[in-house]
């Protein structure tokens, strides 16, 4: 094993330890929380084994080694609650590196203003951007390596804030074949102060394995995986399940579930191929009386 994978690997393990020693308290930016792409949310949110291609630096940018092709991807979310986000990202290569890069714009609009009982006095909406560059490649004999950096931003009211942070990745092909295992430390960073407080960046460190298995001469594939997620700030952990099935390349059903969550836990889905084309779609229904969030996203490689 030589010294460059060795270092990556302290690298990872010096951070996870730094996640836990950072000061606790309640996280913030929960837009980072949602997902992209709506085949990862319809499988569970699990993308930290079911990403692939251009979702791949949102969830695991040691996945970006996997591809070789250009692809674009734009997703709208309605989520609950007034939250619609908007997600654009690009995989191409440059000087032979894989390079990602995504920008996610998320609002929540008609926030009502109160400095005493009665009507509204006002109403503004919530802003949010992110804006990420990512890059994967082999560091050693099937093992790959990620990372990604992200600027963040946010706005309530008058009052805004600017910050940053970073995604590590490994994805590991096993040697059973098509057994792949994945390990992922999100959003380690920091924000500048909101007026006066500062917003908690939502760490998490994720691990997971997916597993694919394609039945013979019957142009019928079935992928499922998991994943354990820990936010650490919060010491909130998530066991996130999901499998999709796909006939002929042209059409896939998907499925997944979410533990840990007072309003929900299944999540659905179905995914539309056609030539270089792919049209995904998930819906996440809420309990509680929250409703429902739908997200659609198109995929076109080039």
């Amino acid at each position: 094993m030589n010294k460059y994978f060795i270092k990556i690997l302290l690298i990872l393990l010096l951070s996870a330890t730094a996640v836990y020693t950072q000061s606790a308290g309640e996280s913030g930016l929960a837009f980072l929380k949602i997902g992209f792409g709506a085949r990862n949310i319809a499988m569970g949110n699990a993308g930290t084994v079911f990403s692939n291609g251009v979702t791949a630096q949102f969830y695991n940018p040691a996945k970006l080694a996997y591809s070789d092709d250009k692809e674009l991807i734009a997703m709208h979310n309605n989520w609950i609650q007034d939250v619609n986000s908007d997600v654009i990202g690009a995989i191409t290569k440059i000087l032979g590196m894989r390079i990602g890069v995504g920008v996610n714009i998320t609002s929540v609009n008609n926030i009502e203003v109160r400095t005493k009982p009665g009507e509204a006095q006002a109403k503004f909406d919530a802003k949010f951007f992110s804006g990420n560059i990512s890059t994967g490649f082999e560091i050693y004999n099937g093992i790959k390596f990620g990372v990604t950096y992200k600027y963040l931003y946010e706005q309530f009211f008058i009052n805004e804030a600017k910050g940053y942070a970073w995604d590590f990745g490994l994805d590991y092909k096993t040697q059973i074949p098509n057994l792949t295992a994945s390990f992922v430390i999100r959003n380690l960073g920091s924000m500048d102060a909101l007026k006066t407080q500062t917003t908690v960046v939502p760490t998490e460190i994720v691990a997971g394995a997916s597993y694919l298995y394609n039945i013979p001469n019957n142009e019928l594939s079935f992928t499922v995986g998991g994943e354990i997620q820990r936010f650490t700030k919060t010491d909130n952990t998530h066991l996130n399940f999901g499998g999709e099935a796909v006939y002929k390349k042209l059409i896939a059903v998907r499925l997944g579930y979410q533990s840990g969550y007072d309003s929900r836990s299944f999540t659905y889905g179905f995914g539309l191929y056609w030539h270089s084309l792919t049209f995904d779609f998930a819906y996440v229904p809420f309990q509680l009386g929250l409703g429902s969030a739908n997200l659609f996203s198109l995929r076109y490689k080039f």
